[in-house]
């Protein structure tokens, strides 16, 4: 069990830390203690894992499976090779133009909910001078986390997005939401007034002409209004985009393709490789994705 309660911690903890972390168990302010530690003045306390990331499910955790080594290393290996730049462009782009700075001298205080690896949250932060923003990457995945821990200005968190979010109440200038659940009631309580959320979805059209092949899940229509549904009339659109760009994925990419997303859960590997040892030694296929921006009222 990663936390522990201690009868001797009376005041806040001092060190550095993020000020609008909250505690998980008591919500009593969460302070990052060196590199270490997150503790409250409760006195429970999170020590950080060997890889720099700190996982703040206690208790029960979570019902819901978490990506696993190879599901992440799939995904690095195939973000790593260009083939969602042009997303993450975008991404970065959207944040750029529509993220308002909080106010003089303070950094721009980000969330990437549902984080994977931090590909998105990295290209972002990457368009900022050192120190100018600050980010929590939050995922169920502690895999994936150990990636997102590396990223500089970033910390990063295990902990499930259904559940409350580990943070005060308007403490956030820039949501990123890609791929990943979308907590409406968490959003809309988190992002600050003014602040903005960046969601990320598939259009229908995405990798559909290798959907098969790769047997990938199904994807359904409608995804656009679906955000605005989750995210309510507490955040006002601002924009919204497409990001189309042609793939051609020799077959190790492939399969990374099929392992990286939820149906590598359950994927064959082993067949898939040989199933794709038999096709072209190339695919090609289109990559299509709805970015919006909303703004919260």
């Amino acid at each position: 069990m990663n936390v522990e309660s201690n009868p001797d911690v009376g005041a806040a903890p001092s060190g550095v830390g993020w000020e609008h972390l909250r505690c998980p168990v008591c919500a009593a302010r969460l302070v990052r203690r060196d590199r270490t530690q997150l503790a409250c003045s409760s006195g429970h306390r999170f020590d950080a894992a060997k890889q720099g990331y700190f996982n703040l499910l206690t208790g029960r955790g979570t019902s819901f499976r978490e990506d696993t080594a190879d599901m992440v290393a799939a995904r690095a290996d195939f973000q790593a090779a260009g083939h969602y730049e042009s997303l993450a462009d975008a991404i970065a782009e959207a944040v750029g133009a529509h993220g308002r700075l909080p106010g003089d001298g303070e950094p721009l205080r980000l969330l990437d909910a549902g984080a994977g690896t931090g590909y998105y949250l990295d290209r972002v932060l990457g368009r900022r001078k050192p120190g100018a923003a600050e980010a929590v990457a939050a995922d169920i995945s502690r895999y994936a986390m150990r990636r997102a821990a590396k990223l500089a200005d970033t910390l990063a968190l295990v902990w499930d997005v259904w559940k409350p979010l580990p943070l005060a109440d308007a403490s956030i200038d820039v949501l990123l939401n890609v791929f990943a659940p979308r907590n409406g009631a968490e959003f809309r309580r988190v992002v600050r007034p003014g602040g903005i959320a960046v969601v990320v979805t598939p259009l229908p059209e995405h990798l559909r002409d290798v959907a098969e092949t790769l047997q990938l899940l199904e994807i359904a229509g409608g995804k656009e209004a679906a955000v605005a549904e989750t995210l309510g009339d507490a955040f006002a659109p601002v924009s919204s985009g497409t990001v189309r760009t042609t793939l051609e994925l020799s077959r190790d990419d492939a399969l990374r393709l099929a392992v990286m997303g939820p149906a590598g859960h359950h994927l064959d590997a082993d067949g898939l490789r040989a199933r794709l040892a038999d096709g072209p030694a190339v695919l090609e296929t289109t990559a299509a994705f709805r970015v919006q921006v909303l703004r919260r009222r």
